[in-house]
C-alpha cells in the first residue's frame, strides 16, 4: 500500500512539473567573438542535448556560429542587434565543420556574397530574420 502511494506521489509530482509549463534553459549569446571549433562544437553539442533555447543578443561571431549546427533554429531567437559573422576557419576541418552545420538557406546567403573567406560576412537585421524569430514574438 506505501508503495502504491509513493508511486502515486511520484507521479503527480512528474505531472505537475511538466503541465506547470516548465520551462527550458535560455542561453544568451552577446559579444561572442569564438575561438576553437572543436571546443565550441563540444560546448553546443552538449547545450543542445540538454534542449536549450538560445537568444542572440549581440554579435556571434567565428566559431560561436557552430552554435547553427546544434540548436534548431525554432529555439532560436534574434535580439534588434544580433548579427552572425561568418568567415573561414584557420583549418580546412574547422571550416567544413562550420558549414556542415549551416542551414542550406544560411549557406545561400553566405554564397550569394561571396562564400566563406578568411573575411567576416555579417549577417544582421533585416536578414537574420528570414531565418530566426524575434525573441519576444
Amino acid at each position: 500500500m506505501i508503495k502504491i502511494v509513493v508511486a502515486l506521489v511520484f507521479s503527480a509530482i512528474i505531472t505537475a512539473g511538466s503541465a506547470s509549463g516548465v520551462r527550458a534553459e535560455t542561453i544568451d549569446v552577446n559579444d561572442n567573438h569564438g575561438g576553437s571549433v572543436a571546443e565550441y562544437n563540444a560546448r553546443w553539442a552538449g547545450l543542445a542535448a540538454r534542449g536549450v533555447n538560445v537568444r542572440i543578443v549581440g554579435p556571434c561571431q567565428s566559431a560561436c556560429t557552430v552554435l547553427l549546427g546544434h540548436i534548431p533554429a525554432r529555439r532560436i531567437c534574434v535580439m534588434p542587434n544580433a548579427s552572425f559573422g561568418f568567415h573561414q576557419a584557420h583549418l580546412p576541418e574547422a571550416t567544413a565543420t562550420l558549414w556542415r552545420g549551416y542551414s542550406s538557406g544560411i549557406r545561400g546567403w553566405i554564397n550569394a556574397r561571396g562564400g566563406l573567406t578568411p573575411d567576416f560576412k555579417w549577417m544582421s537585421a533585416p536578414d537574420i530574420y528570414k531565418f530566426f524569430k524575434r525573441c519576444g514574438v
